[in-house]
């Protein structure tokens, strides 16, 4: 998840004139010049206030950011730290902060997977179009026979999954404690955002290693992308179960024919 940076003052303000002007008995006591400039001038960590660490590579979203609503107000806990914050809370589910960080992580979460089924719908119902697959159904692809047996593939799909569950969710109890990266003598890892392991394995092309606010441009980018695919599985889904046709060939029928091939047709007698 993307959360912000803690802003620091300590290179752009100058020192305050009762800093500047400090008596040298100051020095004297237990105090030092050097403990007033920690106590004035902390960096800012108001909008850390729920105990989340500072990402080493993303920004918050300016206050005039779009939201949902235009001219409306977003909630306190919506600040513009999460990426795709457009200030939607009616509920008021994220009013806890601490659940918010993890309805953040299962969104994303969520968002990669259907980004993943998406795919894996559409890319071979185009190559069957193609005549590189023959006979292909993905609402009844769990009955098909596969390289082994379907006890053997679920647990060892139960395994595989558990493994990188559980290491996620380690991840977020301990920022960093699951790094995978190449550690080289000579380059410095940036620590990496819970749910943005980055590296190497899972950042080969360094985008996310750029300045902050492309950073965050990109990963709101791949939530609303991931919100979208999340929409289309379940309408997928939806229209298999009413026509038994795929999301391809429903499409096709809506172009031919969108007055009477649409989703109004669902709600009406045949």
């Amino acid at each position: 998840m993307a959360l912000p940076i803690a802003s620091s003052s300590l290179s752009t303000t100058p020192l305050p004139l009762s800093l500047r002007e400090t008596p040298r008995k100051l020095l004297s006591g237990k105090s030092s010049i050097a403990t007033c400039l920690q106590v004035k001038l902390k960096p800012s960590t108001t909008r850390l206030n729920a105990g989340k660490p500072a990402s080493s590579a993303c920004v918050p979203l300016p206050p005039d950011r779009p939201l949902w609503f235009p001219g409306s107000s977003p909630p306190d806990w919506l600040d513009g730290s999460i990426p795709g914050d457009f200030g939607f809370d009616p509920l008021g589910l994220g009013s806890d902060r601490e659940q918010l960080k993890w309805f953040a992580q299962a969104e994303l979460m969520h968002g990669r997977w259907a980004m993943l089924a998406v795919s894996g719908i559409l890319i071979p119902e185009w190559l069957q179009g193609l005549g590189f697959i023959e006979n292909y159904s993905w609402y009844d692809a769990g009955s098909r026979e596969y390289f082994a047996d379907p006890t053997t593939l679920f647990v060892v799909q139960l395994a595989l999954m558990g493994w990188a569950e559980g290491r996620r969710w380690a991840d977020m109890l301990n920022p960093g404690c699951v790094d995978v990266d190449l550690k080289l003598p000579h380059k410095k890892n940036p620590i990496p955002d819970v749910g943005y392991p980055g590296g190497f394995w899972f950042d080969p092309l360094f985008w996310g290693r750029g300045t902050p606010e492309p950073v965050m441009v990109l990963r709101t980018k791949e939530i609303k992308n991931g919100r979208l695919a999340m929409l289309a599985f379940v309408g997928f889904w939806f229209q298999t179960i009413y026509t038994g046709k795929g999301p391809t060939e429903n499409l096709m029928d809506h172009l031919a024919d969108p007055g009477h091939c649409n989703i109004f047709s669902a709600f009406t007698s045949h």
